[in-house]
């Protein structure tokens, strides 16, 4: 964050997207993958949010890349990142109260299945489950951010929201 404002000066958006997924069935995860998969998926936006805060602007955007796993765990073995990204609704529910008097808009942006490197291999096996009958297309997330960065998006917060083709519908 230093950096980054030493360059650029204060800043007016911030947008979290790291996250990781360690598959393992509840009985079965170890301590050691449940502390990363918190410490990433959870700790580093809390993180970037309050280092983002300190460094923002008064009417800043603050967007968190969630899950749509936080609201329907669709598989085995994704109990604990489905935990990570419920987090994220609470933490971005408070982030935005706490940050309301700055007019800092705090919102979390919950993809469902979208066309990646990653998931290229499950696309085939996925498709069927999606309503509109296919992948999302990172522009189509990219686009959902951009709009809950910019102006006309101003008395949006505390928003967990799902961009999924009906997935979770």
């Amino acid at each position: 964050m230093a950096r980054t404002t030493e360059a650029f000066g204060t800043l007016d958006i911030f947008v979290s997207n790291a996250g990781i997924l360690t598959r393992g069935t509840i009985d079965t995860y170890t301590l050691e993958d449940f502390d990363r998969m918190v410490a990433i998926n959870v700790r580093a936006a809390f993180v970037g949010i309050q280092a983002a805060a300190q460094e923002m602007n008064d009417g800043g955007r603050i967007v968190i890349i969630g899950s749509n796993t936080a609201i329907r765990t669709a598989f085995p073995g994704a109990s604990v990142y489905s935990m990570t990204k419920a987090a994220l609704t609470g933490l971005v529910r408070g982030a935005a109260i706490d940050l309301a008097p700055r007019a800092i808009t705090v919102n979390n942006v919950q993809p469902g299945p979208t066309a990646t490197d990653m998931t290229s291999a499950l696309a085939e096996l996925v498709k069927p489950l999606i309503p509109l009958k296919r992948m999302g297309d990172v522009s189509e997330v990219a686009s959902f951010v951009s709009y809950l960065a910019s102006e006309e998006a101003g008395f949006i917060t505390g928003a967990s929201l799902t961009i999924d083709g009906g997935y979770v519908a």
